[in-house]
Formats: structure tokens, C-alpha cells, sequence
């Protein structure tokens, strides 16, 4: 499978992201913006997609039952060199389902994931997750 994303430059203040039809706008300026994302939560906003999207994937083969899921990321940047050093998360789920069976999912979201095993590959990536 293969990806493709397109970015340009809207002004001096931000530019815009697109891929089949759908927009994200980029805070690139140097004073930060608050109606984009920057590259780094659009980073985290990547990693919280794919533990979401991977519990979706599979809900139906473990047959658990989830109401709610809400993922909370922090990161941790180095200024020279600029890079992250670390990465934070917190599932919270809704679901009445057991401690070992909220485990397995867990297990399950960090397998899986494309996203999450890219970055945990470059940079400590540690977490939990939780019962809401």
C-alpha cells in the first residue's frame, strides 16, 4: 500500500495539507498558531489515529465491547538537535470488559499499528491504558 500527501505553503502564516479531498491546515510559521496543527501534533494526532484505528481493527476478532475510546499524547523535544526525545500516551476506554481482556486490546493497538511501531522504532514510546 502506498501513501500520498501534498503541502503547501498558504502564506506566512500557515500552509495547508491535502490528500483525496481532505484539508489539514499547518502551523509552519514560527509563532505557532491556534486553528492548525503543528508538525509535531500533527504527529501525535497521527500516533492517536492509529491506536484508534487499530482498536476498530479489532474489536470484531477479539469480540470486546468499547462505548468510548479517548487517547491523551505528550512529547518531549531536544532542542539541538531538534528532534522528540520520548512520547506519553493514555488510552481511556469505556467498556465494561474485564482488566485482562482491556490488556489485550492493549497489546493488540501496539502490534498492529503502523504509526506506532514507526515511531517506537525512533523514540521511547510508553503508555497505558485504562478503564474510563
Amino acid at each position: 500500500m502506498q501513501y500520498e500527501v501534498s503541502a503547501r505553503r498558504v502564506d506566512a502564516t500557515g500552509s495547508l495539507a491535502t490528500s483525496h479531498g481532505a484539508e489539514v491546515s499547518l502551523a509552519t510559521d514560527l509563532e505557532g498558531r491556534k486553528d492548525a496543527l503543528n508538525p509535531v501534533e500533527l504527529l501525535l494526532s497521527a500516533l492517536a489515529a492509529c491506536m484508534i484505528k487499530g482498536a476498530e481493527r479489532v474489536l470484531p476478532t477479539l469480540k470486546f465491547q468499547l462505548n468510548g475510546m479517548r487517547v491523551a499524547l505528550q512529547a518531549d523535544r531536544q532542542d539541538a538537535p531538534p528532534k522528540l526525545t520520548a512520547i506519553r500516551y493514555e488510552i481511556t476506554v469505556d467498556t465494561p470488559e474485564s482488566d485482562a481482556r482491556l490488556d489485550l486490546l492493549h497489546r493488540n493497538i501496539l502490534k498492529y499499528g503502523t504509526i506506532s511501531n514507526t515511531l517506537s522504532a525512533a523514540v521511547p514510546l510508553t503508555g497505558t491504558i485504562r478503564r474510563a
